[in-house]
């Protein structure tokens, strides 16, 4: 099993940033894939940005050069850091963790983490 914890979530201007952690605990023979997706009110949960291990990171085009995504392996962390936000931004984030337990892969997701950002 994996226990994803998020924090750095909160409340912000258009314009600022914050830097979101997912940290995974746990039984795992390892998390081959961790990101962040997020919903807005409303609105169905999206992609924000995923790390592969061996495959590099992808990003929703909505992102694209104000986000990065990174990864501290020796700590099964993954990290979020959002600049320049805009109010449509606005959103409950959450972690997303592929994690192989006993030769089988599995998907695990945090608790979520608010974040505004306000005009």
């Amino acid at each position: 099993q994996v226990q994803l914890v998020e924090s750095g979530g909160g409340l912000v201007q258009a314009g600022g940033s914050l830097r979101l952690s997912c940290a995974a605990s746990g039984t795992f023979f390892s998390i081959p894939a961790m990101g962040w997706y997020r919903q807005a009110a409303g609105k169905q949960r999206e992609l924000v940005a995923r790390i592969i291990s061996g495959a590099g990171t992808n990003y929703a085009d909505s992102v694209k050069g104000r986000f990065t995504i990174s990864r501290d392996k020796d700590r099964n962390t993954v990290y979020l850091q959002m600049s320049s936000l805009k109010p449509e931004d606005t959103a409950v984030y959450y972690c997303n963790a592929d994690g192989i337990v006993s030769l089988v892969k599995y998907t695990y997701w945090g608790q979520g983490t608010q974040v505004t950002v306000s005009s």
